[in-house]
């Protein structure tokens, strides 16, 4: 699956904030540390902020902080405010058998990213980053936000 930039920005920026939610992050900070462009960040945090996911804060000391449940906020959530989400293979004409089966095969791929992205939350992905940078692995568990640890 490929996420459009608007996502990724999004997913990158609520990760900074979320693992360490009380600290004010500026967008400067996220746009240099990911390499992308400032102005095109503060787009895409104004959206969180409209959406009650992160605050913002002004003044000296100020940016952006995480105001989100990370246990309740998942995924699917934080991506389907940028892109439609499991709806690209529905109307695919089916004009021949072959049409309509390959149809109903994409349909269900979609439906089956939008229940993993649905069930994945952002507790549950800063858990697997503290794991993956100690050099151990975890699998999430779909539907759980407690994965288990699994040796590589």
């Amino acid at each position: 699956m490929k996420l459009q930039q608007n996502s990724l920005l999004a997913l990158y920026s609520l990760f900074e904030f979320a693992g360490d939610p009380m600290r004010h992050i500026s967008a400067a900070e996220i746009a240099q540390k990911y390499r992308v462009s400032p102005h095109h960040l503060a787009k895409v945090l104004a959206e969180l902020a409209r959406a009650g996911i992160v605050q913002s804060v002004r003044g000296v000391g100020g940016g952006y902080r995480f105001t989100a449940n990370a246990r309740r906020l998942t995924l699917l959530d934080v991506i389907a405010r940028f892109e439609d989400v499991g709806s690209g293979t529905t109307e695919r004409g089916g004009r021949t058998p072959a049409d309509r089966a390959l149809s109903t095969v994409l349909t269900e791929i979609d439906e089956m990213a939008k229940a993993t992205l649905k069930s994945i939350t952002l507790a549950t992905l800063l858990r697997l980053s503290q794991h993956k940078a100690a050099g151990t692995e975890e699998v999430v568990a779909a539907g759980s936000d407690r994965g288990s640890r699994s040796p590589r």
